[in-house]
């Protein structure tokens, strides 16, 4: 039985300085690290040795998560176009500039809006991109498909039933979207909202497995839970849909998902335009969440816990927030208040 902690602010930065990715692609976790082992310990757990780092990025309302093998560094979605300097002020505490693969879920500005920065600046390194397959009308993506052709970028597109190799025994299986449903909104015969499109996949190496979901909606959740088996779906954490909204979260996928941990990337509430206005993550969200059997200090938003680090080695792993700060219940009863 594994048993996980949320460690200090100072470990959080041991284990980001303990081992860097450069411009030579040099993955950042180092396995064989003393220091890596040492941050990775967690409580009357034996020790074990990074080969597997994933990190919730802390961008404001955007996604953005880094996934890091012992060769590869891979992006997940790269934050709002106001929020590139929350970007590159966290990959510069990562150490890392080269990306083997960025995975862009779907075309809306808080997933895509760093792909300019990381094209276009010469810091960065950008070796393949992958997306949904499905065109947009929006400049966003537009632009980064402009970009990636005029500098000979591989595009590539992710669909239901396939699989990505990111490096070490690393698997990343693709859940959705299916093959027919991008024919069909590419053939014009259907149209989805675009958080509907969004790439979901679980990150699977050895016991660990981690569900990546997008902005993915309940429609989406319902059929990926009826498309898969179960077993297909457990995973260790959960990646909250559409940043802890309540249009994500169903009760019968989280159920079946049966995650230990919940990470949820959004930024300050806020009323003012271009912040966290939908007031994310939403009250229906934790509590099913706290239903399901997940404990509150094991709910982690960025906004209330800073940037979050995971490390495994496949077996055991430990949770590392910048914050330690258990919010759930206090916000839920805040909430509950105001209205």
């Amino acid at each position: 039985m594994k048993k996980n902690f949320l460690l200090p602010l100072i470990l959080l930065i041991f284990l980001f300085s303990g081992c860097g990715s450069t411009k030579d692609n040099s993955a950042q976790v180092e396995p064989n690290s003393t220091a890596d082992a040492e941050q990775a310990k967690p409580n009357n757990v034996k020790d074990f040795k990074v080969d597997l780092k994933i990190t919730m990025l802390n961008v404001g309302q955007g996604d953005s998560f880094l996934i890091q093998t012992k060769t590869q560094n891979i992006l997940i979605d790269t934050s709002d176009t106001d929020e590139r300097a929350k970007l590159v002020s966290e990959l510069d505490k990562a150490g890392v500039t080269t990306f083997d693969k960025i995975i862009l879920t779907h075309p809306h500005a808080d997933h895509i809006g760093g792909m300019e920065k990381l094209l276009k600046d010469d810091k960065y390194t950008v070796k393949e991109v992958f997306d949904n397959g499905i065109a947009s009308t929006s400049k966003l993506y537009q632009n980064y498909m402009k970009d990636i052709k005029a500098m000979n970028i591989p595009h590539k597109t992710l669909k239901a039933g396939e699989t990505l190799d990111f490096g070490d025994n690393v698997k990343f299986e693709v859940l959705y979207p299916t093959k027919d449903l991008v024919k069909a909104v590419n053939d014009g015969k259907q149209k989805t909202d675009p958080n509907n499109e969004s790439v979901v996949g679980r990150l699977v190496y050895k016991d660990f497995t981690m569900m990546f979901t997008g902005d993915a909606e309940l429609k989406v959740e319902s059929e990926i839970w009826a498309d898969n088996d179960e077993k297909k779906l457990k995973s260790t954490i959960l990646k909250a849909g559409h940043h802890g909204s309540h249009s994500s979260s169903s009760e019968n996928f989280v159920r079946v998902v049966k995650p230990e941990y919940v990470l949820i990337s959004a930024g300050e509430p806020t009323d003012k335009r271009g912040g966290n206005t939908y007031g994310h993550p939403h009250v229906e969200s934790l509590q099913t969440y706290l239903k399901e059997g997940i404990k509150s200090d094991h709910i982690l938003w960025t906004w209330k816990n800073g940037t979050v680090v995971i490390a495994t080695d496949g077996k055991n792993f430990s949770v590392t927030s910048e914050v330690k700060e258990d919010w759930v219940n206090k916000w839920i009863a805040e909430k509950k208040s105001k209205k």
